[in-house]
């Protein structure tokens, strides 16, 4: 579809939490279909040189969008694309661009925040003034006042938040939304497109690579539950964040790894260990070969360690 009736969907309309229950359980009666405002006509002009970006068609219609060590994620559908963390300034350049070249023609229908990171969140102006419009941005509630607390124009808050699992339809095609809980932030959340089960996952989980540094911002004590649910999502793909695209095993590979590492930590001191000799003599050799895993890996110890001795 070229061209859509523009229709505007007020910034009020925001959804009221709802009791947390099992994914499943809560998605019929929390599900809504929205009809979001649309660009009116397909971007003009080809942007700025921005940084070296590249595009895949990982599913029918489903694109994961590289830009250096980020991902972004986006949608094409009968009425519009669905766009997934600008990432940048420049990236968003380089995701208009991507965008125009798999879905020619088509509007930007939406923009969505995973959460409330500048190096996820930033570059959404220069999205929607590539497509001459005003597309919504969509994100999870608790990101709101992160966001506008920051005031950087390049990120601006979003229109349109909710609580806990939001279902957006475009030209017959779903896109569910999922709040799973706290974990890399209070604020994330998760992509799923049910017609090819397909999931979008950022920064706490990733595809065979321990987590970032000391886990900034990680809250353990949610983080675990988080993952648990994550599970719960029947999806057979996996778009990350970070790194290249993994398959359900992949999530597993890092439930197990979180377990672990858990596990390992604790053993460190309820044997005494301090915080540092922990950092120094705790080994997951199962999990050697993972991306940083000597540079981070004692980094996620500590971080672990932290939490464990302050329960």
């Amino acid at each position: 579809m070229k061209n859509a009736i523009c229709a505007r969907l007020p910034i009020r309309a925001r959804l009221r939490a709802r009791a947390r229950l099992p994914i499943r359980a809560r998605l019929p009666a929390a599900t809504v279909a929205l009809t979001l405002p649309l660009a009116c006509a397909p971007p003009a002009d080809e942007p700025d040189q921005g940084v070296e970006v590249s595009h895949t068609e990982v599913a029918h219609g489903i694109y994961q969008l590289n830009a250096g060590s980020h991902n972004a994620f986006f949608v094409d559908t009968d009425g519009g694309v669905v766009a997934f963390d600008p990432i940048s300034i420049e990236a968003a350049a380089g995701l208009a661009v991507a965008i125009r070249s798999a879905a020619p023609g088509k509007p930007l229908a939406a923009i969505v925040y995973s959460h409330s990171d500048a190096d996820h969140a930033t570059g959404a102006p220069v999205l929607q003034q590539a497509f001459e419009g005003d597309a919504p941005i969509i994100a999870q509630e608790r990101a709101l006042p992160i966001i506008t607390a920051g005031g950087d124009p390049n990120l601006p808050p979003p229109d349109l938040t909710f609580a806990d699992n939001l279902t957006l339809r475009f030209g017959g095609r779903a896109i569910e939304l999922h709040y799973l809980g706290p974990s890399h932030t209070d604020n994330l959340l998760v992509a799923f497109v049910p017609d090819q089960r397909v999931l979008f996952a950022v920064d706490f989980v990733s595809n065979d690579r321990v987590g970032y540094r000391d886990l900034p911002g990680w809250l353990f004590d949610d983080l675990y539950v988080a993952l648990d649910r994550l599970m719960e999502i029947p999806f057979e793909t996996v778009v990350f964040g970070h790194g290249p695209v993994g398959d359900r095993s992949t999530i597993e590979r890092q439930l197990a790894y979180y377990a672990d590492l858990r596990d390992a930590v604790q053993e460190a001191i309820d044997q005494g260990l301090t915080e540092e000799e922990a950092m120094e003599q705790v080994r997951l050799d199962d999990y050697a070969h993972w991306g940083q895993y000597e540079t981070w890996f004692p980094m996620n110890v500590g971080a672990v360690y932290r939490w464990l001795a302050s329960r």
